[in-house]
């Protein structure tokens, strides 16, 4: 019997002081912002040490000339040049369902450019900031509070893919939840989730989130899952976060990459960046050079 293709994508989602200032957690102002620098720098040699390639979604007015805790396209530059991904996460952190058609289509495509310029290469995959919208009929997932709150303009998952062919990309990280798959969740008192494939929404191939974020027993139990069953494990984190002492803190993350390179070198698992998925398949998936 052919070996199932078991797969990892893994994103970090870049924001800068631009999320922090549009941060919805409660609380006073977050700050968090600063922390983004100095904390890529340590993922960059995490990754490199376990040659483990990621897909860094940045909000494209970091790419632009400026200081911190707001800019720093010399970093961009060389998370690029380590041969990770340089994804779009919007122009300024925006909450997408609510912008609009105009506004959506002007942070698209204006972040894409901007990030192709601090780069020289092309940028094909966006990441939602907030993850949403989670609006996506045609698979049964309805968010009462995106229709209620972003008005007549409202842009759901299909208009966000429509929209994202028209300015350039080809690939999106998306986050739908299926009303069954949330009435399981309160049944059993936990998330339930499952390895993913790649689908095709309004011309752009998307990859569904199938975990809830970090790197700790959650997602390691969705990389077994794939690893046994073939699949996509899509997992992602902050680098503000890395010595939260969350699920994206440092002490999950090193196990996470360490149990990673060894099932790549076994032969069990490949792990892949966004721009390397096609619709109904997967390209080539390389390791980072170690």
């Amino acid at each position: 019997m052919a070996q199932r293709l078991a797969r990892l994508l893994l994103f970090w989602d870049y924001d800068t002081q631009w999320g922090a200032d549009r941060s919805r957690a409660p609380g006073r102002p977050k700050t968090w912002g600063q922390a983004e620098f100095a904390n890529t720098e340590r993922l960059l040699e995490l990754h490199a040490e376990y040659s483990v390639r990621a897909c860094f979604a940045i909000v494209g007015a970091a790419a632009l000339p400026g200081e911190r805790p707001y800019h720093d396209p010399m970093q961009i530059r060389r998370i690029h040049a380590a041969g990770h991904e340089i994804g779009s996460h919007s122009f300024r952190h925006e909450w997408l369902p609510g912008l609009g058609y105009r506004r959506l289509r002007a942070t698209l495509q204006l972040s894409r450019e901007t990030l192709e310029q601090c780069i020289g290469a092309a940028v094909v995959t966006f990441v939602p900031p907030y993850n949403q919208p989670f609006d996506y009929a045609p698979a049964g997932s309805i968010s009462l509070s995106e229709r209620l709150r972003a008005g007549p303009d409202r842009i759901d998952l299909t208009r966000l893919c429509a929209t994202l062919r028209e300015t350039g990309y080809a690939v999106c990280r998306v986050s739908y939840r299926a009303a069954y798959r949330r009435a399981l969740d309160r049944l059993l008192r936990r998330r339930v989730d499952w390895p993913v494939r790649p689908e095709f929404i309004a011309g752009v191939t998307c990859i569904r989130l199938n975990t809830p974020g970090g790197f700790a027993t959650a997602s390691e139990a969705v990389l077994t899952q794939s690893v046994a069953r073939g699949g996509t494990t899509v997992v992602y984190g902050h680098p503000h976060s890395l010595h939260a002492g969350n699920s994206q803190d440092e002490s999950w993350l090193i196990p996470f990459l360490k149990r990673v390179r060894s099932l790549c070198d076994q032969g069990l698992l490949s792990v892949c960046l966004p721009r390397d998925l096609e619709a109904g398949g997967v390209t080539k998936c390389p390791s980072l050079a170690r």
